[in-house]
């Protein structure tokens, strides 16, 4: 067996994690959430959280169980009628494997809601990064996760056996003073880079100093402060259930769009030879 490719070094998002000293971004997320949750106007008896702060959700869902966003997830299958992965997807190892996971700890007709960074986050600050690297070193070195795309995290979700799969994604624009302060809040957020093929040394400050001046150059508003892009992108998916809706085979419809429309039908002329 081929072993997993290691995308993130698990040591080091911990430790960031560990030094994480603010949840805005997470809290604002995890808000999002809970209307979304009334949305749905369903009880939920037996939920899980798949998260690394479980702090935040106590009052949204206390009667939750919360486990961390491990490669192997400590799940019981059809354990349980709901499954959150807060903001951690954009980590795994193994995006479809942690989506297999959850579907298989769901019991039938449960909801997954899973949230993560989508492309477009952060990509002032890579693009900025990128261009000083290259300009200064001649080189380039792996600092922002890959993070999917919307348009294929759908397929994801029906590859990992979702019924009803749903991706959409709400853009977040903060402002900062410069690209330093958007990095001290990446670190109190804990998303700084663990990509296990980072360098293992630190930055040279005339890149940093050479992508914030870049940033400023390209990004920044008539009062001079910058803009950071976060895509957050939430996935929902039903493990599947003979109650759920089907769809009917193609040409066993009983009724016309002609006439549901209440507008008269149109023969289309055959095309000349």
């Amino acid at each position: 067996m081929t072993p997993m490719q290691q995308l993130t070094d698990r040591t080091a998002l911990t430790r960031h994690r560990a030094r994480a000293s603010d949840t805005f971004l997470r809290d604002r997320i995890a808000a999002d959430l809970q209307e979304r949750l009334q949305e749905v106007n369903r009880p939920f008896t037996h939920p899980l959280i798949v998260t690394p702060t479980p702090a935040i959700w106590r009052d949204i869902l206390p009667n939750a169980a919360s486990i961390p966003d491990t490669d192997v997830l400590p799940v019981t299958e059809s354990g349980h009628d709901l499954l959150i992965h807060d903001l951690s997807l954009h980590w795994a190892n193994d995006l479809v494997g942690q989506l297999v996971q959850s579907r298989r700890a769901l019991a039938p007709d449960g909801l997954f809601i899973g949230t993560l960074f989508g492309g477009q986050t952060l990509h002032e600050l890579r693009t900025c990064l990128a261009e000083a690297e290259s300009r200064l070193t001649g080189g380039l070195s792996p600092r922002v996760a890959p993070m999917a795309e919307i348009r294929d995290l759908g397929g994801l979700l029906q590859r990992a056996g979702f019924a009803l799969p749903v991706a959409d994604s709400d853009t977040i624009r903060i402002s900062y003073a410069d690209a330093f302060a958007l990095m001290r809040d990446l670190r109190a957020l804990g998303e700084t880079n663990a990509l296990h093929a980072r360098l293992r040394r630190p930055t040279g400050r005339r890149v940093l100093q050479e992508a914030a001046r870049l940033y400023t150059d390209h990004f920044a508003d008539s009062h001079g402060r910058i803009t950071a892009t976060f895509e957050v992108v939430t996935l929902t998916g039903w493990a599947p259930a003979d109650s759920q809706p089907q769809p009917l085979r193609p040409g066993s419809a009983t009724a016309r769009l002609a006439d549901a429309l209440g507008t008269a039908e149109t023969q289309l002329k055959p095309l000349d030879d």
